[in-house]
């Protein structure tokens, strides 16, 4: 049997190639407004990120997510993402 190919995503703190399953997306819409993507298909640009608050801080501190999805990105999409970072944690 074929092996299925493993889709790869660079998280854009660390600069680490991981598998898309173990990073979370964000996404810029059409409309200008940056949300977290728990699904991974929502339409606009997106950037992917690990689920580690060392990640999560180094982007922040870095402005690397601002950089990525061209647009400045507000202190609550961190805030949620350390929320989604938790939750991983807590059920790993």
């Amino acid at each position: 049997m074929k092996q299925r190919k493993i889709p790869m995503r660079k998280c854009v703190a660390c600069q680490q190639n991981k598998e898309k399953k173990d990073l979370i997306r964000i996404v810029r819409s059409p409309e200008g407004e940056v949300s977290v993507d728990l699904t991974g298909r929502k339409n606009g640009r997106g950037a992917y990120l690990c689920l580690d608050p060392a990640c999560i801080d180094l982007a922040e501190s870095k402005n690397s997510l601002s950089k990525q999805l061209q647009t400045k990105v507000e202190a609550f999409v961190f805030d949620d993402l350390r929320q989604h970072a938790e939750g991983q944690k807590g059920g790993k």
